[in-house]
């Protein structure tokens, strides 16, 4: 199974980006998109209206957005630790996204932490 992903734009590295595709996930980012430099309510909407699951950093911004509206096709959020050498590396995300499509828990209308998916 491939996931329709809307990748924010803190989140669009060009590897990331790469390594996502190949995995055959649909990918779209924010710049694709032209929705740079717009506010994550304009970024959510879209993912919404183009049925895309947002996959971000920037976690609590859209944890805010989940709780105010909490149907939408699915947020994945990566949290980064203070020490940078603790962060998820882009091959960490691509398994983490594995293992939450295997895990077969339905995606729709949930916020999830791929952090804990890093297995």
């Amino acid at each position: 199974m491939s996931l329709k992903l809307l990748i924010d734009e803190d989140a669009q590295d060009k590897l990331l980006v790469k390594l996502l595709r190949e995995a055959d996930h649909d990918v779209l980012t924010v710049n694709e998109a032209k929705l740079t430099s717009q506010p994550d309510h304009k970024i959510f909407d879209y993912a919404i209206k183009e049925e895309r699951l947002v996959l971000t950093y920037n976690c609590d911004d859209f944890e805010a957005l989940h709780s105010a509206n909490s149907s939408h096709p699915g947020i994945l959020a990566v949290y980064r630790d203070a020490e940078r050498s603790q962060d998820m590396s882009f091959s960490a995300i691509v398994k983490a996204l594995a293992n939450l499509e295997a895990s077969g828990i339905p995606l729709i209308n949930q916020f999830i932490a791929l952090n804990q998916w890093n297995y």
